[in-house]
C-alpha cells in the first residue's frame, strides 16, 4: 500500500503542475485572497457550486473572471435582480417567422464558469432555474433538455450587509453549494500593493491562459482517484454526527444552540473538497489537515443554529471549534 502511495503521489505532483501555473498567472492582477483563489479552484476540481459571502469591491467578480481566463472557458456573470426571469437565465423558445417554427434561444448558463452575481436579489424561480441546472447539469426548454458544457462551476455571491428587498435562499438550496465562502478586507500591507497595482502609471496585467478546459476534466478524473484512508472517513462521520447529536460527542453544551446539524451533503462534500485540496497541494492522498481546513466552508451554511444561539451571539464557526476541540485526529 505504501508503494502504491508513492507512486500515486508521483502522478499527483506531476499532473498538478499546471496549479501553479494558474496561480502565478492570477497574482498578476489579484493581490491577497489566497484562500479565495483555493476555495474556487478546489470547487472546480471538485464539481462543486460555491457560494460567496462578502462586501462590495473585495475582488470577487475580478477573481471568478480571472480564472476563466487563466484555464480559457466560456465565463458569464449574471446580474440578479427582481424582475430577471427564469427564460433570462436558461434561454427560451422563439418564434421564427420566415420558417414558420420555433428555435432556442440558450441563456448565459450556457458556459463554463457562471457567477450569479448577488442571486438572493431575485425570486425563488429564478433562484430554482439556476439550481437545478446546478444538480442536474442541464436544462430544459421546451420538450427539449439540453446538457450543460464540462468544466461548468457556479459561483453566487450574497451580499451580507443589505437585505432589503432580498429573497434570502431557503436551507434546502443552500445545502446544494459545495462551499460557502467569507471573503474577508485584505490585510492594510495587501491594500497597499492593490492601490500600487489599480492605479499606477502602467496598467494591470492581463491574465493569459495557461490550461485548457481538457486539462481541468483530466484533473478532475485524477482528483477522484486520491487515497482517502478508512480512518478519514471515520474521522469526517464523527465530525458531522457531532453537529446531530453534540450530547453523545461530549458536547452537551451545543445541544440547545444547534436546530439543525449538518445533512449527509457535508460528509460526501468534505471528503471531495478534501481530496481536491489534497491536489492543490500536489499530494496523493487525503490528510487530516485537508479535512480541518475545509471544515469551516463545508459545515457554516449546514448547521441551523438556534434562537438562543443567536441570542447568546454564539456563531456557527464557534460550534465547529467546539466539534474539532472534542474529535480525536486520527
Amino acid at each position: 500500500m505504501d508503494f502504491n502511495i508513492q507512486l500515486l503521489n508521483k502522478q499527483i505532483q506531476k499532473e498538478s503542475e499546471f496549479i501553479d501555473d494558474i496561480l502565478s498567472e492570477l497574482r498578476k492582477v489579484i493581490v491577497g485572497q489566497d484562500i479565495m483563489i483555493r476555495r474556487l479552484l478546489t470547487g472546480l476540481l471538485a464539481d462543486g457550486h460555491i457560494l460567496l459571502e462578502g462586501v462590495p469591491g473585495l475582488a470577487k467578480t475580478l477573481t471568478v473572471n480571472s480564472i476563466a481566463r487563466s484555464i480559457n472557458t466560456v465565463f458569464h456573470r449574471i446580474q440578479f435582480t427582481p424582475d430577471l426571469l427564469p427564460a433570462d437565465l436558461i434561454g427560451t423558445l422563439i418564434y421564427n417567422q420566415k420558417a414558420s417554427s420555433f428555435e432556442v434561444k440558450k441563456g448565459p448558463i450556457f458556459a463554463n464558469i457562471i457567477l450569479a452575481d448577488e442571486i438572493n436579489r431575485s425570486p425563488a424561480k429564478v433562484q430554482s432555474a439556476l439550481l437545478e441546472a446546478m444538480q442536474e447539469r442541464q436544462v430544459t426548454i421546451g420538450d427539449q433538455s439540453y446538457k450543460l458544457e464540462d468544466p461548468f462551476l457556479v459561483l453566487a455571491t450574497q451580499n451580507p450587509i443589505e437585505q432589503e428587498g432580498t429573497y434570502p435562499l431557503p436551507e434546502a438550496q443552500v445545502d446544494r453549494f459545495m462551499l460557502k465562502i467569507r471573503v474577508s478586507y485584505p490585510e492594510k500591507d495587501e491594500e497597499m500593493k492593490i492601490l500600487e497595482l489599480m492605479t499606477g502609471s502602467k496598467p494591470p496585467k492581463e491574465v493569459k491562459a495557461v490550461v485548457s478546459p481538457e486539462q481541468i476534466i483530466k484533473a478532475k478524473e485524477v482528483v477522484r482517484n486520491i487515497y482517502v484512508d478508512e480512518k478519514i472517513h471515520t474521522y469526517v462521520t464523527d465530525i458531522v454526527f457531532a453537529t446531530r447529536y453534540p450530547d453523545k460527542y461530549g458536547l452537551p453544551q451545543l445541544k440547545p444552540l444547534i436546530d439543525f446539524g449538518a445533512s449527509p451533503r457535508a460528509s460526501i462534500n468534505l471528503v471531495n473538497a478534501a481530496k481536491a485540496n489534497a491536489f492543490l497541494n500536489h499530494r496523493g492522498y487525503v490528510s487530516p489537515e485537508d479535512i480541518h481546513e475545509l471544515s469551516a466552508d463545508v459545515l457554516r451554511h449546514r448547521i441551523i443554529p438556534s434562537f438562543e444561539a443567536e441570542a447568546e451571539e454564539i456563531t456557527v464557526e464557534d460550534m465547529i471549534r467546539n466539534v474539532f476541540d472534542v474529535i480525536p485526529v486520527p
